[in-house]
């Protein structure tokens, strides 16, 4: 089955297989991106004041060709209002019952299903870190090697899953990524939390996303209240759906690419290429007499 947007339903073996993840889960995030024409309108529609958003910076690490992303692994840092910063290891997809046990007893450690409308859900699994917003910039700056500002147990996860070769220290910065952040409690849904957040995207792009998160034998009863509270507020859950991460990176990516071409650099690894041998003079050949 399709969706209007030609997108492919999830199918009742997906549903069931979603259903067995959420429930060896930590939590569900419900989530949905609004189509852009409708942005303006979402925000009048609910209680979002845009001046009080909380502004984010986010910053992935990755190679040029996104070699961590291709092998399920995400590495990001965190710049927020006030100082503060965060960190995470994420590991995308993951199967929750095949997890070690140490590190699902992490108190750092989450497992999360990610679910859109029209889409089956994503587990993922992030080792989180605090760091301050100062860090991250001096390790932006190449002023503090970047594996300082991630905690010893992120470096292990990294280590045990990055492709052969891979150091922290050798990742490309790809970002930054401008974020407001509303949240609020929504008394027409129990003073249950809804996030919304806007990425603004240095090409011009933006995406709003709605989101919610609950324990996971909840799941199906928040997603039904969500979607008739939207809808109550005439905000259409159909629209096609984006996803922020992926965004980010291939855009980061491309623009890396070009910046490397540019520089005469390797866009695959960011290595200085090889000049080109000049080739030699060719002596004239004298005719013989």
């Amino acid at each position: 089955m399709t969706s209007e947007s030609g997108e492919r339903r999830p199918s009742n073996a997906d549903i069931a297989t979603l259903m067995a993840t959420m429930k060896a889960s930590d939590s569900v995030e419900l989530k949905m991106t609004v189509p852009i024409t409708d942005h303006g309108a979402t925000v009048a529609a609910l209680p979002i004041d845009p001046v009080e958003a909380q502004p984010r910076q986010v910053f992935f690490f990755d190679t040029p060709e996104l070699a961590l992303y291709e092998a399920g692994v995400v590495v990001r840092a965190r710049r927020i209002q006030g100082g503060r910063g965060d960190t995470v290891v994420k590991l995308r997809p993951v199967v929750p019952t095949e997890l070690p046990a140490d590190l699902r007893r992490s108190a750092s450690f989450n497992v999360e299903v990610d679910v859109l409308p029209g889409m089956i859900g994503v587990c993922s699994g992030s080792l989180k870190g605090r760091t301050t917003g100062q860090e991250i910039r001096d390790a932006i700056a190449g002023a503090l090697p970047l594996r300082k500002i991630f905690s010893k147990e992120q470096r292990a996860l990294f280590a045990e899953h990055a492709p052969t070769g891979i150091e922290l220290d050798q990742l490309q910065v790809l970002g930054p990524t401008f974020v407001l952040k509303a949240a609020w409690p929504e008394p027409e849904l129990g003073n249950r939390r809804l996030v919304a957040e806007m990425w603004l995207y240095q090409n011009g792009e933006r995406i709003l996303e709605l989101s919610t998160k609950c324990l996971p034998w909840e799941a199906f009863q928040v997603a039904a209240e969500a979607r008739a509270y939207l809808h109550q507020h005439a905000i259409s859950t159909d629209g096609v759906q984006q996803l922020k991460t992926k965004s980010a990176l291939e855009l980061f990516s491309a623009d890396l690419r070009a910046e490397l071409v540019a520089a005469g650099r390797d866009p695959e690894t960011g290595a200085a290429r090889a000049p080109k041998p000049t080739p030699r003079p060719r002596r004239p050949t004298t005719a013989p007499s």
